[in-house]
């Protein structure tokens, strides 16, 4: 089974037999409408004689002795005629059907020989013979006929907009009551937005009538409306020589209608037959075409799934995503382009390797879902980059995959590892931290980059909003320190028990020694009400993010190698050449290895304009709700 997209741009066509490539239904055109009705009825009737063949064919002797339904030629002579010429279906005569259970009555009411059950069939003559039942019989039988109706009647015109204002003109002249009134009436916001419904629905109606029926097959006709700037929004492919719609996108044409369904095979297109093309030529009719579409369907034969509202899920992407760059997407032009950092909103799984979504702030600009890579189907692509050759003497020539590997307990965070899980996307949810219970900050940034100042100038400037958590430390107090408020002071003992137990946030040695902040003392701060402010190591951030605690972290990123070194001459400092260097490199790496558990980045050129960007994302906190992961709110 081959796929393709009926849209500019094709995948790469050597990608072995496992890729499936498909072509989006979405492309503009000059052909209007479809043929008379006539010649569409000669064509269904070509069709459904070859659907019967190739029924026999594959069924043997069991096909040929199928009868053809008896009325499939009363059908096809009703669907022949037009419409508006058919007679109406009267069904059974009101009058004659009662007159029928009158009759039938009386002939009861001879046959019994009890007394007391003639009188009560007599009383039930008397009751069906008064005028009253006569005429709720009458209604009740109207009302009857219209709800076995197949559907809904066929709109007399697509152009109610132009006829209420045709009447409004004519009526500009009119001083009479009932003119004025019925001005005032067609220009009221409800009657104009009726009307505008109106024509929007009638210009999408479709003659989708079941057709001749042989085997089981049901042939019928979609009509959709396409403008140049709306895309349809649907991709098919090839089985055998049948093109088959393969998906709907939600926001498109075809998916609002609700007309085109996974699954359908499309046997003309505007009257041009497109079995047996392979979909790069279907492709390139459709491109020539716009306006009213005209499909010639037999519909799928899949059992529809009750509908269902579908959850909505937000992520954040972890990697950069370019589908024009991309040669599995299975529609370059569906495929939605997106950055690492980005919120996506997921509103259709149902393709476990493609999902639909929208990004964040674009949904009204963007009518039509796109197709983002699957996180199974992203984590096995990324796996395969990770595949290498190991030039090792034992496994020389053979080859291996990057193992995730995760920490036993989070203080084992410090320590180096070959390979990190394998980032697609994180689950997120909307937060709006509490008045009383403000999330923790923390500044991350290579040394030199300014993050230690910009901590030290908040708690200098609002000493009553800003705090810094009381770190433990196993060294013994100097005079002018008090336990509890320079430090913790703990045995090394205790220290490394507490740190056994995954109490620290951060920790290191200098000195013989031990140095460490809790995520108790970190929680002392948050319960007083105050923002506790952070500079740590970013291999603390996965500890930090693991706690109930809700941080957010902000990358305070260096200048340009001169700024920087311009603004270190006003500290005092003489960096060598090398070591400015090593800090551009350094925040380098750092955004490349965890910029996914950012929040936000400041670049440091200046440092008034950084401490005001910095109070401004503080200040947002308590404004705006921020997304963070679903995981903290369970």
């Amino acid at each position: 089974m081959i796929s393709s997209s009926l849209m500019n741009g094709f995948t790469n066509p050597g990608q072995g037999d496992t890729l499936h490539r498909e072509r989006a239904v979405d492309c503009p055109g000059d052909q209007q409408g479809g043929d008379k009705k006539s010649s569409q009825m000669e064509r269904i009737q070509h069709y459904q004689e070859e659907l019967r063949k190739r029924r026999e064919e594959e069924g043997g002797s069991r096909a040929r002795h199928h009868e053809v339904d008896p009325n499939a030629s009363l059908r096809l002579k009703k669907l022949s005629q037009n419409p508006k010429e058919m007679p109406p279906e009267h069904g059974p005569d009101p009058a004659a059907e009662l007159e029928e259970m009158l009759q039938a009555l009386r002939w009861a009411q001879r046959c019994l020989t009890d007394t007391q059950s003639q009188q009560d069939v007599a009383l039930v003559l008397q009751l069906l013979s008064k005028e009253e039942f006569r005429t709720a019989h009458s209604v009740h039988s109207a009302v009857s006929r219209q709800m076995r109706r197949a559907g809904p009647t066929s709109p007399l015109t697509a152009q109610a907009q132009g006829l209420c204002q045709e009447v409004q003109r004519i009526l500009q002249s009119s001083h009479q009551k009932e003119g004025l009134e019925l001005r005032a009436l067609l220009t009221t916001p409800h009657v104009q937005a009726l009307m505008q419904a109106h024509d929007g629905i009638a210009v999408q109606e479709v003659e989708a009538e079941p057709e001749v029926q042989y085997l089981g097959e049901t042939v019928k006709l979609v009509r959709l409306e396409k403008t140049l700037d709306t895309p349809l929004g649907a991709t098919v492919r090839n089985d055998m020589e049948s093109v088959v719609v393969s998906r709907v996108v939600k926001g498109g044409v075809a998916e609002r209608s609700g007309l085109l369904t996974e699954g359908d095979e499309i046997l003309e297109i505007n009257g041009i037959p497109v079995r047996g093309k392979h979909i790069n030529d279907v492709h390139d009719l459709i491109q020539q075409m716009h306006g009213t579409l005209t499909f010639l369907l037999i519909p799928s034969s899949q059992s529809k799934p009750a509908p269902h509202r579908q959850t909505v899920i937000h992520i954040r992407a972890h990697f950069d995503y370019d589908p024009s760059e991309d040669p599995f997407v299975p529609c370059r032009e569906l495929g939605l382009s997106f950055q690492k950092g980005d919120i996506l909103h997921i509103i259709s799984q149902d393709d476990p390797n493609w999902w639909q979504a929208y990004r964040d702030g674009d949904e009204d600009n963007q009518p039509l879902a796109g197709l983002v890579p699957g996180k199974s189907f992203q984590q096995q692509r990324e796996t395969l980059k990770k595949t290498v050759v190991d030039k090792g003497r034992e496994n020389q020539g053979k080859l291996w995959y990057a193992k995730k590997t995760r920490k036993k307990s989070p203080y084992n965070l410090n320590r180096n590892t070959d390979y990190e899980d394998i980032l697609t996307y994180e689950e997120m949810a909307l937060y709006h931290q509490p008045a009383s219970r403000k999330r923790p900050i923390a500044l991350i940034g290579p040394p030199n980059s300014g993050h230690d100042s910009l901590r030290r100038r908040l708690l200098a400037i609002e000493p009553d909003k800003f705090a810094s958590a009381v770190p433990h430390t196993t060294r013994s107090p100097r005079i002018h320190e008090r336990n509890g408020r320079e430090y913790h002071f703990v045995s090394h003992g205790a220290f490394e028990a507490d740190l056994a137990a995954a109490k620290f946030v951060e920790s290191g040695e200098f000195e013989k020694n031990l140095y460490g902040t809790s995520t108790d003392s970190v929680r002392h701060v948050v319960n007083t009400g105050r923002i506790c402010l952070l500079s740590l190591h970013t291999r603390s951030l996965r500890v930090l993010r693991s706690t109930n605690l809700k941080p957010y972290v902000i990358f305070i990123a260096p200048p340009s190698q001169e700024r920087l070194r311009t603004l270190l001459a006003t500290e005092g400092k003489t960096p060598k050449p090398e070591e400015l260097k090593e800090v551009i490199e350094k925040a380098r790496e750092m955004e490349q290895s965890y910029s996914h558990l950012f929040d936000a980045a400041i670049v440091n050129s200046d440092p008034d304009t950084a401490f005001r960007e910095l109070r401004r994302l503080i200040e947002k906190l308590d404004t705006e709700p921020q997304w963070v992961p679903t995981s903290w709110l369970c």
